[in-house]
Protein backbone atom coordinates (compact mmCIF):
# COMPACT_ATOMS: atom_id res chain seq x y z
CA UNK A 1 0.00 0.00 0.00
CA UNK A 2 1.31 3.44 -0.91
CA UNK A 3 0.80 6.16 1.67
CA UNK A 4 0.54 9.93 1.47
CA UNK A 5 3.89 10.63 3.13
CA UNK A 6 5.61 8.99 0.19
CA UNK A 7 3.56 10.81 -2.43
CA UNK A 8 5.01 12.84 -5.26
CA UNK A 9 1.93 15.08 -5.48
CA UNK A 10 2.63 18.69 -6.30
CA UNK A 11 1.48 21.28 -3.82
CA UNK A 12 -1.59 23.14 -4.96
CA UNK A 13 -4.95 24.40 -3.95
CA UNK A 14 -6.18 27.78 -2.98
CA UNK A 15 -9.39 29.54 -2.31
CA UNK A 16 -11.67 29.22 -5.26
CA UNK A 17 -12.85 32.69 -6.02
CA UNK A 18 -15.06 35.38 -4.57
CA UNK A 19 -18.53 36.28 -3.46
CA UNK A 20 -21.10 34.75 -1.19
CA UNK A 21 -21.33 33.80 2.44
CA UNK A 22 -21.87 30.62 4.32
CA UNK A 23 -24.38 28.40 2.69
CA UNK A 24 -24.13 29.71 -0.84
CA UNK A 25 -26.65 30.95 -3.32
CA UNK A 26 -28.69 27.79 -3.69
CA UNK A 27 -29.64 27.47 -0.06
CA UNK A 28 -29.12 30.91 1.41
CA UNK A 29 -32.58 32.07 0.32
CA UNK A 30 -31.29 35.45 -0.67
CA UNK A 31 -29.14 37.59 1.56
CA UNK A 32 -25.61 36.19 1.42
CA UNK A 33 -26.18 33.21 3.70
CA UNK A 34 -26.42 35.22 6.92
CA UNK A 35 -29.10 34.81 9.53
CA UNK A 36 -31.53 31.95 9.91
CA UNK A 37 -33.12 31.15 6.61
CA UNK A 38 -36.05 29.11 5.48
CA UNK A 39 -35.02 25.86 3.86
CA UNK A 40 -38.47 24.75 2.75
CA UNK A 41 -38.15 25.57 -0.94
CA UNK A 42 -38.62 22.88 -3.54
CA UNK A 43 -35.15 23.55 -4.95
CA UNK A 44 -33.65 22.82 -1.57
CA UNK A 45 -35.60 19.57 -1.22
CA UNK A 46 -34.76 18.45 -4.75
CA UNK A 47 -31.06 19.00 -4.18
CA UNK A 48 -31.23 16.99 -0.99
CA UNK A 49 -33.06 14.21 -2.81
CA UNK A 50 -30.34 13.98 -5.46
CA UNK A 51 -27.68 13.42 -2.78
CA UNK A 52 -28.20 9.80 -1.78
CA UNK A 53 -26.65 8.02 1.18
CA UNK A 54 -23.70 5.85 0.13
CA UNK A 55 -23.26 2.15 0.90
CA UNK A 56 -21.00 1.66 3.96
CA UNK A 57 -21.18 -2.15 4.02
CA UNK A 58 -17.60 -2.69 2.79
CA UNK A 59 -15.25 -0.11 4.31
CA UNK A 60 -11.48 -0.06 3.93
CA UNK A 61 -9.72 0.29 7.32
CA UNK A 62 -7.91 3.54 8.00
CA UNK A 63 -5.38 4.80 10.56
CA UNK A 64 -6.36 7.44 13.13
CA UNK A 65 -4.33 6.74 16.27
CA UNK A 66 -0.89 8.37 16.26
CA UNK A 67 -0.29 9.61 19.79
CA UNK A 68 2.40 8.21 22.03
CA UNK A 69 2.87 10.20 25.28
CA UNK A 70 6.27 11.82 25.60
CA UNK A 71 8.29 10.52 28.59
CA UNK A 72 7.94 13.93 30.25
CA UNK A 73 4.16 13.75 29.94
CA UNK A 74 3.95 10.13 31.07
CA UNK A 75 6.04 10.81 34.18
CA UNK A 76 4.02 13.79 35.45
CA UNK A 77 2.18 13.36 38.71
CA UNK A 78 -1.62 13.85 38.85
CA UNK A 79 -1.28 16.98 40.99
CA UNK A 80 1.01 18.58 38.37
CA UNK A 81 -1.52 17.87 35.62
CA UNK A 82 -4.41 19.26 37.66
CA UNK A 83 -2.40 22.37 38.55
CA UNK A 84 -1.64 22.98 34.86
CA UNK A 85 -5.29 22.54 33.89
CA UNK A 86 -6.44 24.87 36.66
CA UNK A 87 -3.91 27.54 35.73
CA UNK A 88 -4.99 27.47 32.08
CA UNK A 89 -8.72 27.08 32.84
CA UNK A 90 -8.92 23.66 31.17
CA UNK A 91 -11.70 21.30 32.17
CA UNK A 92 -12.26 17.91 30.56
CA UNK A 93 -15.11 15.44 30.51
CA UNK A 94 -14.89 11.91 29.16
CA UNK A 95 -13.26 8.52 29.64
CA UNK A 96 -9.49 8.04 29.70
CA UNK A 97 -8.70 11.59 28.64
CA UNK A 98 -5.01 11.97 27.67
CA UNK A 99 -2.95 14.34 29.79
CA UNK A 100 -2.12 17.73 28.28
CA UNK A 101 1.27 18.56 26.85
CA UNK A 102 3.05 21.66 28.15
CA UNK A 103 5.63 22.23 25.40
CA UNK A 104 5.62 21.73 21.64
CA UNK A 105 8.37 19.16 21.94
CA UNK A 106 6.15 16.91 24.06
CA UNK A 107 3.64 16.15 21.34
CA UNK A 108 6.11 14.27 19.07
CA UNK A 109 5.09 15.99 15.86
CA UNK A 110 7.04 14.96 12.75
CA UNK A 111 10.00 17.13 11.82
CA UNK A 112 8.13 18.90 9.01
CA UNK A 113 5.44 20.07 11.44
CA UNK A 114 7.93 21.18 14.09
CA UNK A 115 9.90 23.10 11.46
CA UNK A 116 6.78 25.02 10.40
CA UNK A 117 5.92 25.78 14.04
CA UNK A 118 9.39 27.28 14.47
CA UNK A 119 8.99 29.32 11.28
CA UNK A 120 5.71 30.70 12.58
CA UNK A 121 7.44 31.84 15.77
CA UNK A 122 5.14 30.11 18.26
CA UNK A 123 6.70 29.79 21.71
CA UNK A 124 4.30 27.45 23.52
CA UNK A 125 0.95 25.77 22.86
CA UNK A 126 -2.27 27.52 23.80
CA UNK A 127 -4.60 25.87 26.30
CA UNK A 128 -6.81 24.26 23.66
CA UNK A 129 -3.78 23.01 21.74
CA UNK A 130 -2.10 21.61 24.85
CA UNK A 131 -5.13 19.50 25.69
CA UNK A 132 -6.66 19.09 22.24
CA UNK A 133 -3.66 17.67 20.36
CA UNK A 134 -3.26 14.54 22.51
CA UNK A 135 -7.00 13.85 22.14
CA UNK A 136 -7.16 14.44 18.38
CA UNK A 137 -3.96 12.47 17.70
CA UNK A 138 -5.39 9.57 19.71
CA UNK A 139 -8.19 9.25 17.16
CA UNK A 140 -10.86 10.29 19.65
CA UNK A 141 -14.00 12.26 18.85
CA UNK A 142 -13.88 15.62 20.58
CA UNK A 143 -15.90 18.73 21.39
CA UNK A 144 -13.86 21.86 22.06
CA UNK A 145 -15.59 24.82 23.71
CA UNK A 146 -13.29 27.83 23.59
CA UNK A 147 -13.42 31.54 22.87
CA UNK A 148 -12.30 32.99 19.57
CA UNK A 149 -8.59 33.60 19.27
CA UNK A 150 -7.75 30.53 21.36
CA UNK A 151 -5.67 28.77 18.69
CA UNK A 152 -8.28 26.19 17.80
CA UNK A 153 -7.50 26.27 14.07
CA UNK A 154 -4.04 24.77 14.68
CA UNK A 155 -5.59 22.46 17.27
CA UNK A 156 -7.40 20.59 14.50
CA UNK A 157 -5.29 21.43 11.43
CA UNK A 158 -2.03 19.80 12.55
CA UNK A 159 -3.73 16.49 13.49
CA UNK A 160 -5.54 16.66 10.14
CA UNK A 161 -2.23 16.88 8.24
CA UNK A 162 -0.84 13.88 10.16
CA UNK A 163 -4.08 11.98 9.57
CA UNK A 164 -3.93 12.65 5.82
CA UNK A 165 -0.30 11.59 5.52
CA UNK A 166 -1.03 8.26 7.23
CA UNK A 167 -3.71 7.25 4.71
CA UNK A 168 -3.53 5.60 1.31
CA UNK A 169 -2.93 8.06 -1.50
CA UNK A 170 -5.88 9.47 -3.39
CA UNK A 171 -6.93 7.76 -6.60
CA UNK A 172 -8.67 9.33 -9.57
CA UNK A 173 -12.21 10.28 -8.55
CA UNK A 174 -11.53 10.22 -4.80
CA UNK A 175 -12.81 13.04 -2.62
CA UNK A 176 -11.00 14.62 0.35
CA UNK A 177 -9.63 12.76 3.36
CA UNK A 178 -10.09 15.68 5.78
CA UNK A 179 -13.10 18.01 5.66
CA UNK A 180 -13.64 21.20 7.66
CA UNK A 181 -17.09 22.78 7.60
CA UNK A 182 -17.19 26.49 8.46
CA UNK A 183 -20.05 29.01 8.52
CA UNK A 184 -18.53 31.81 6.42
CA UNK A 185 -16.18 32.26 3.50
CA UNK A 186 -13.91 34.48 5.61
CA UNK A 187 -13.35 31.71 8.14
CA UNK A 188 -12.96 29.11 5.38
CA UNK A 189 -10.26 31.20 3.72
CA UNK A 190 -8.41 31.71 7.00
CA UNK A 191 -8.44 27.96 7.69
CA UNK A 192 -7.21 27.21 4.19
CA UNK A 193 -4.17 29.45 4.69
CA UNK A 194 -3.20 27.45 7.78
CA UNK A 195 -3.83 24.16 5.98
CA UNK A 196 -1.64 25.28 3.09
CA UNK A 197 1.19 26.49 5.32
CA UNK A 198 1.38 23.28 7.35
CA UNK A 199 0.48 20.84 4.58
CA UNK A 200 2.63 22.10 1.72
CA UNK A 201 5.86 20.53 3.02
CA UNK A 202 4.36 17.07 2.48
CA UNK A 203 2.38 18.04 -0.63
CA UNK A 204 -1.03 17.92 1.04
CA UNK A 205 -3.29 19.69 -1.42
CA UNK A 206 -6.04 21.89 0.00
CA UNK A 207 -8.76 24.20 -1.25
CA UNK A 208 -11.80 26.00 0.08
CA UNK A 209 -15.23 26.23 -1.54
CA UNK A 210 -17.95 28.67 -0.57
CA UNK A 211 -21.20 30.01 -1.94
CA UNK A 212 -21.68 33.00 -4.19
CA UNK A 213 -18.24 32.57 -5.79
CA UNK A 214 -17.55 31.47 -9.37
CA UNK A 215 -17.86 27.70 -9.38
CA UNK A 216 -15.42 26.86 -12.18
CA UNK A 217 -12.13 27.04 -10.24
CA UNK A 218 -13.67 25.39 -7.18
CA UNK A 219 -14.98 22.51 -9.29
CA UNK A 220 -11.60 22.18 -11.04
CA UNK A 221 -9.79 21.84 -7.69
CA UNK A 222 -12.25 19.20 -6.51
CA UNK A 223 -12.06 17.14 -9.71
CA UNK A 224 -8.27 17.28 -9.71
CA UNK A 225 -8.33 15.93 -6.15
CA UNK A 226 -7.54 17.54 -2.81
CA UNK A 227 -6.74 15.80 0.44
CA UNK A 228 -7.86 18.69 2.65
CA UNK A 229 -11.13 20.47 1.89
CA UNK A 230 -12.53 23.50 3.74
CA UNK A 231 -16.11 24.32 2.81
CA UNK A 232 -19.26 26.16 3.72
CA UNK A 233 -22.22 23.75 3.92
CA UNK A 234 -24.41 24.97 1.06
CA UNK A 235 -21.74 25.11 -1.64
CA UNK A 236 -20.35 21.72 -0.65
CA UNK A 237 -23.81 20.19 -0.86
CA UNK A 238 -24.17 21.69 -4.33
CA UNK A 239 -21.00 19.93 -5.46
CA UNK A 240 -22.02 16.66 -3.79
CA UNK A 241 -25.44 16.79 -5.44
CA UNK A 242 -23.85 17.30 -8.85
CA UNK A 243 -21.26 14.55 -8.39
CA UNK A 244 -18.33 16.99 -8.63
CA UNK A 245 -16.84 15.40 -5.51
CA UNK A 246 -17.73 12.79 -2.92
CA UNK A 247 -16.95 12.03 0.71
CA UNK A 248 -16.26 8.28 0.43
CA UNK A 249 -12.63 8.78 1.49
CA UNK A 250 -13.38 11.30 4.23
CA UNK A 251 -12.28 9.97 7.62
CA UNK A 252 -11.50 13.23 9.48
CA UNK A 253 -14.34 15.74 9.92
CA UNK A 254 -14.23 19.13 11.66
CA UNK A 255 -17.25 21.30 12.43
CA UNK A 256 -15.79 24.73 13.19
CA UNK A 257 -17.96 27.33 14.90
CA UNK A 258 -20.79 24.83 15.05
CA UNK A 259 -22.90 27.17 17.16
CA UNK A 260 -22.70 29.83 14.47
CA UNK A 261 -23.63 27.35 11.74
CA UNK A 262 -26.71 26.35 13.70
CA UNK A 263 -27.58 30.01 14.31
CA UNK A 264 -27.43 30.55 10.55
CA UNK A 265 -29.84 27.69 9.89
CA UNK A 266 -27.35 25.21 8.43
CA UNK A 267 -28.32 22.22 10.57
CA UNK A 268 -30.25 20.38 7.77
CA UNK A 269 -27.29 20.75 5.42
CA UNK A 270 -24.79 19.64 8.06
CA UNK A 271 -26.83 16.54 8.75
CA UNK A 272 -27.09 15.70 5.04
CA UNK A 273 -23.34 16.14 4.57
CA UNK A 274 -22.49 13.96 7.55
CA UNK A 275 -24.72 11.22 6.11
CA UNK A 276 -22.26 11.05 3.21
CA UNK A 277 -19.30 10.25 5.51
CA UNK A 278 -18.48 6.78 6.81
CA UNK A 279 -19.76 6.16 10.36
CA UNK A 280 -16.35 5.29 11.84
CA UNK A 281 -14.98 8.73 10.94
CA UNK A 282 -13.18 10.89 13.49
CA UNK A 283 -15.14 14.05 14.33
CA UNK A 284 -13.97 17.23 16.05
CA UNK A 285 -16.59 19.86 16.84
CA UNK A 286 -15.65 23.38 17.89
CA UNK A 287 -17.93 25.97 19.43
CA UNK A 288 -17.65 29.16 21.45
CA UNK A 289 -20.82 28.31 23.38
CA UNK A 290 -22.48 25.11 24.60
CA UNK A 291 -26.24 25.49 24.06
CA UNK A 292 -28.73 22.65 23.94
CA UNK A 293 -28.70 22.53 20.13
CA UNK A 294 -24.94 21.94 20.06
CA UNK A 295 -25.18 19.25 22.73
CA UNK A 296 -27.85 17.46 20.70
CA UNK A 297 -25.72 17.63 17.56
CA UNK A 298 -22.70 16.26 19.42
CA UNK A 299 -24.69 13.42 20.96
CA UNK A 300 -26.12 12.51 17.55
CA UNK A 301 -22.95 12.49 15.46
CA UNK A 302 -20.00 12.08 17.85
CA UNK A 303 -21.18 9.19 20.03
CA UNK A 304 -18.49 8.63 22.67
CA UNK A 305 -16.55 11.90 22.78
CA UNK A 306 -14.23 13.89 24.98
CA UNK A 307 -15.28 17.43 25.86
CA UNK A 308 -12.67 20.12 26.49
CA UNK A 309 -13.69 23.50 27.89
CA UNK A 310 -11.38 26.48 28.03
CA UNK A 311 -12.69 28.96 30.58
CA UNK A 312 -16.29 29.07 31.78
CA UNK A 313 -19.11 27.15 30.12
CA UNK A 314 -21.30 30.16 30.78
CA UNK A 315 -21.49 32.96 28.24
CA UNK A 316 -18.14 34.62 28.83
CA UNK A 317 -15.84 37.17 27.26
CA UNK A 318 -12.07 37.19 26.98
CA UNK A 319 -10.72 38.67 30.21
CA UNK A 320 -7.84 40.26 28.31
CA UNK A 321 -10.34 42.70 26.81
CA UNK A 322 -11.25 45.88 28.68
CA UNK A 323 -14.99 46.36 28.07
CA UNK A 324 -16.47 49.84 28.27
CA UNK A 325 -20.24 50.22 27.86
CA UNK A 326 -21.74 53.67 27.46
CA UNK A 327 -25.46 54.04 28.06
CA UNK A 328 -26.59 56.78 25.72
CA UNK A 329 -29.23 57.97 23.31
CA UNK A 330 -29.32 56.94 19.67
CA UNK A 331 -28.81 60.53 18.54
CA UNK A 332 -25.62 60.81 20.61
CA UNK A 333 -23.78 57.97 18.93
CA UNK A 334 -22.29 59.82 15.98
CA UNK A 335 -20.77 62.59 18.09
CA UNK A 336 -19.47 60.12 20.66
CA UNK A 337 -17.87 57.96 17.98
CA UNK A 338 -16.20 61.03 16.52
CA UNK A 339 -14.61 61.88 19.87
CA UNK A 340 -13.70 58.28 20.56
CA UNK A 341 -11.82 57.98 17.26
CA UNK A 342 -9.90 61.13 18.11
CA UNK A 343 -8.86 59.51 21.40
CA UNK A 344 -7.84 56.28 19.65
CA UNK A 345 -5.94 58.27 17.04
CA UNK A 346 -3.50 59.42 19.70
CA UNK A 347 -2.50 55.84 20.54
CA UNK A 348 0.48 54.10 18.98
CA UNK A 349 -1.63 51.08 18.07
CA UNK A 350 -4.98 52.11 16.66
CA UNK A 351 -6.29 49.35 14.41
CA UNK A 352 -10.06 49.47 15.00
CA UNK A 353 -13.15 47.54 13.92
CA UNK A 354 -16.55 49.26 14.16
CA UNK A 355 -19.68 47.12 14.02
CA UNK A 356 -23.08 48.32 12.81
CA UNK A 357 -26.27 46.35 12.29
CA UNK A 358 -27.16 47.19 8.69
CA UNK A 359 -25.31 47.37 5.39
CA UNK A 360 -26.63 50.87 4.76
CA UNK A 361 -25.34 52.10 8.11
CA UNK A 362 -21.95 50.47 7.51
CA UNK A 363 -21.61 52.30 4.19
CA UNK A 364 -22.76 55.57 5.71
CA UNK A 365 -20.40 55.37 8.70
CA UNK A 366 -17.46 54.43 6.50
CA UNK A 367 -18.16 57.33 4.18
CA UNK A 368 -18.49 60.00 6.84
CA UNK A 369 -15.49 58.68 8.81
CA UNK A 370 -13.38 58.89 5.65
CA UNK A 371 -14.67 62.36 4.82
CA UNK A 372 -13.68 63.50 8.30
CA UNK A 373 -10.09 62.53 7.54
CA UNK A 374 -9.65 59.00 8.88
CA UNK A 375 -8.54 56.07 6.76
CA UNK A 376 -11.52 53.70 6.73
CA UNK A 377 -13.07 50.91 4.68
CA UNK A 378 -16.26 48.87 4.82
CA UNK A 379 -17.26 45.23 4.33
CA UNK A 380 -20.70 43.63 4.29
CA UNK A 381 -22.70 41.08 2.36
CA UNK A 382 -23.48 43.25 -0.65
CA UNK A 383 -19.81 43.98 -1.38
CA UNK A 384 -18.22 41.97 -4.16
CA UNK A 385 -15.51 39.49 -3.26
CA UNK A 386 -12.91 41.67 -5.01
CA UNK A 387 -13.97 44.73 -3.01
CA UNK A 388 -14.01 42.81 0.26
CA UNK A 389 -10.60 41.28 -0.35
CA UNK A 390 -9.15 44.67 -1.24
CA UNK A 391 -10.51 46.28 1.95
CA UNK A 392 -9.30 43.44 4.16
CA UNK A 393 -5.89 43.54 2.50
CA UNK A 394 -5.64 47.27 3.15
CA UNK A 395 -6.71 46.76 6.76
CA UNK A 396 -4.14 44.01 7.32
CA UNK A 397 -1.24 45.93 5.78
CA UNK A 398 -2.05 49.18 7.55
CA UNK A 399 -3.23 51.26 4.59
CA UNK A 400 -6.46 51.82 6.51
CA UNK A 401 -6.81 51.84 10.29
CA UNK A 402 -10.58 51.53 10.63
CA UNK A 403 -12.79 48.73 9.34
CA UNK A 404 -16.55 49.23 9.50
CA UNK A 405 -18.49 45.98 9.20
CA UNK A 406 -21.67 44.07 9.78
CA UNK A 407 -21.51 40.81 11.72
CA UNK A 408 -20.04 39.15 8.62
CA UNK A 409 -16.65 40.09 10.14
CA UNK A 410 -17.43 39.06 13.70
CA UNK A 411 -16.25 35.50 13.12
CA UNK A 412 -13.59 34.16 10.86
CA UNK A 413 -11.86 37.51 10.42
CA UNK A 414 -8.33 36.94 11.66
CA UNK A 415 -6.40 40.21 11.64
CA UNK A 416 -3.39 40.64 13.87
CA UNK A 417 -3.18 43.43 16.40
CA UNK A 418 -6.72 44.77 16.34
CA UNK A 419 -6.61 46.93 19.47
CA UNK A 420 -10.12 48.39 19.55
CA UNK A 421 -13.60 47.14 18.78
CA UNK A 422 -16.52 49.56 18.76
CA UNK A 423 -20.09 48.31 18.86
CA UNK A 424 -21.75 51.34 17.28
CA UNK A 425 -24.95 49.28 17.25
CA UNK A 426 -25.26 46.72 20.00
CA UNK A 427 -26.08 43.29 18.50
CA UNK A 428 -29.33 41.44 19.02
CA UNK A 429 -27.82 38.95 21.49
CA UNK A 430 -24.87 38.69 23.85
CA UNK A 431 -23.33 35.77 21.97
CA UNK A 432 -22.76 38.03 18.97
CA UNK A 433 -21.40 40.73 21.29
CA UNK A 434 -18.79 38.31 22.64
CA UNK A 435 -17.75 37.26 19.16
CA UNK A 436 -17.53 40.84 18.00
CA UNK A 437 -15.25 41.96 20.80
CA UNK A 438 -13.26 38.76 20.33
CA UNK A 439 -11.65 40.36 17.28
CA UNK A 440 -9.30 42.04 19.77
CA UNK A 441 -7.37 40.52 22.67
CA UNK A 442 -6.40 37.49 20.60
CA UNK A 443 -3.54 35.09 21.37
CA UNK A 444 -3.12 36.37 24.95
CA UNK A 445 -2.82 39.99 23.81
CA UNK A 446 -4.87 42.80 25.34
CA UNK A 447 -7.51 44.96 23.73
CA UNK A 448 -10.33 47.40 24.42
CA UNK A 449 -13.96 47.23 23.36
CA UNK A 450 -16.53 49.98 23.38
CA UNK A 451 -20.30 49.60 23.14
CA UNK A 452 -23.00 52.21 22.75
CA UNK A 453 -26.03 50.86 24.62
CA UNK A 454 -29.39 52.54 24.12
CA UNK A 455 -32.91 52.12 25.46
CA UNK A 456 -33.68 50.04 22.37
CA UNK A 457 -31.09 47.51 23.58
CA UNK A 458 -32.56 47.21 27.07
CA UNK A 459 -33.73 43.64 26.56
CA UNK A 460 -30.07 42.58 26.43
CA UNK A 461 -29.13 44.52 29.59
CA UNK A 462 -29.29 41.60 31.99
CA UNK A 463 -27.19 39.32 29.79
CA UNK A 464 -24.65 42.08 29.19
CA UNK A 465 -24.32 42.75 32.92
CA UNK A 466 -23.63 39.05 33.47
CA UNK A 467 -20.98 39.07 30.75
CA UNK A 468 -19.29 42.13 32.24
CA UNK A 469 -19.31 40.80 35.79
CA UNK A 470 -18.01 37.40 34.75
CA UNK A 471 -15.07 39.15 33.07
CA UNK A 472 -14.48 41.37 36.14
CA UNK A 473 -15.46 44.56 34.33
CA UNK A 474 -16.99 47.73 35.75
CA UNK A 475 -20.79 47.98 35.36
CA UNK A 476 -22.41 51.41 35.29
CA UNK A 477 -25.36 52.31 37.49
CA UNK A 478 -27.52 52.99 34.43
CA UNK A 479 -26.86 49.54 33.00
CA UNK A 480 -27.50 47.91 36.37
CA UNK A 481 -30.78 49.80 36.53
CA UNK A 482 -31.83 48.50 33.13
CA UNK A 483 -31.00 44.94 34.16
CA UNK A 484 -32.78 45.19 37.49
CA UNK A 485 -35.98 46.26 35.73
CA UNK A 486 -36.00 42.99 33.85
CA UNK A 487 -34.15 44.43 30.88
CA UNK A 488 -36.41 47.46 30.43
CA UNK A 489 -36.05 51.04 31.55
CA UNK A 490 -32.92 52.52 32.98
CA UNK A 491 -31.91 55.36 30.73
CA UNK A 492 -33.95 58.50 31.35
CA UNK A 493 -32.35 60.97 28.96
CA UNK A 494 -29.64 63.53 29.36
CA UNK A 495 -26.06 62.37 29.16
CA UNK A 496 -26.37 59.42 31.53
CA UNK A 497 -23.22 57.82 32.86
CA UNK A 498 -19.96 58.88 31.25
CA UNK A 499 -16.68 57.06 31.27
CA UNK A 500 -13.42 58.93 31.28
CA UNK A 501 -11.25 59.75 28.34
CA UNK A 502 -8.81 57.22 26.96
CA UNK A 503 -6.21 59.97 27.05
CA UNK A 504 -3.51 59.23 29.58
CA UNK A 505 -2.95 55.68 28.42
CA UNK A 506 -4.51 52.30 27.93
CA UNK A 507 -1.76 50.61 29.88
CA UNK A 508 -2.72 51.70 33.38
CA UNK A 509 -5.10 50.25 35.90
CA UNK A 510 -8.76 49.87 35.03
CA UNK A 511 -9.81 52.47 37.57
CA UNK A 512 -7.83 55.11 35.65
CA UNK A 513 -9.88 54.64 32.48
CA UNK A 514 -13.18 55.79 33.83
CA UNK A 515 -14.69 59.17 34.65
CA UNK A 516 -13.90 61.32 37.64
CA UNK A 517 -12.26 64.54 38.59
CA UNK A 518 -11.62 66.95 35.75
CA UNK A 519 -11.41 64.30 33.06
CA UNK A 520 -13.60 64.83 30.04
CA UNK A 521 -16.08 62.35 28.74
CA UNK A 522 -15.27 60.81 25.39
CA UNK A 523 -18.69 62.17 24.38
CA UNK A 524 -17.63 65.79 24.73
CA UNK A 525 -16.56 67.84 21.72
CA UNK A 526 -12.82 67.93 21.13
CA UNK A 527 -10.42 69.70 18.86
CA UNK A 528 -10.06 67.97 15.49
CA UNK A 529 -6.49 69.09 14.93
CA UNK A 530 -2.99 67.88 14.28
CA UNK A 531 -2.92 65.59 17.31
CA UNK A 532 -5.38 63.34 15.53
CA UNK A 533 -3.40 60.20 14.72
CA UNK A 534 -5.56 59.56 11.68
CA UNK A 535 -4.79 62.87 10.00
CA UNK A 536 -7.97 64.76 10.70
CA UNK A 537 -6.68 68.15 9.63
CA UNK A 538 -7.13 71.61 11.10
CA UNK A 539 -10.81 71.48 11.91
CA UNK A 540 -12.44 71.95 15.28
CA UNK A 541 -15.69 71.34 17.11
CA UNK A 542 -17.18 69.27 14.29
CA UNK A 543 -19.34 66.19 14.06
CA UNK A 544 -19.25 63.55 11.35
CA UNK A 545 -22.42 65.00 9.87
CA UNK A 546 -20.57 68.22 9.12
CA UNK A 547 -18.58 66.32 6.48
CA UNK A 548 -21.31 64.10 5.03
Amino acid sequence: MSFRNGSSYKSGGGCGGGGGYGGGSRFSNGDSGYGKKSFGTSSYKNDFARTTKPDFSDLTPFVKEFYQPHPSVASRQPHEIEAYRAKHQITVKGKNVPDPIMKFGEVNFPDYVEAQILREGFSEPTSIQAQGWPIALSGRNMVGVAQTGSGKTLAYTLPAVLHINAQERLKQGDGPIALVLAPTRELAQQIQIVARDFGSSTHVRSTCVFGGAPRRQQAYDLRRGVEFLIATPGRLLDFLSEGTTNLRRCTYLVLDEADRMLDMGFEPQIRKIIEQIRPDRQVLMWSATWPTEIRNLANTFLGDFVQVNIGSLELSANKNILQIVDVCREDEKERKLYSLLQEIGQENEKRTIIFAMTKRKVDNLSRIIARAGWRAGAIHGDKSQADRDAVLRSFRNGKIDILVATDVAARGLDVDDVKFVVNYDYPSNSEDYIHRIGRTGRSSKTGTSYAFFTQENSRQARDLVNVLKEANQVVSAELESMASRGGGGGYKGGYGNRYGTFKGGFGGGRENRFGGGARKSFGEKREFGSSNGYGGGERSHKKFSDYS
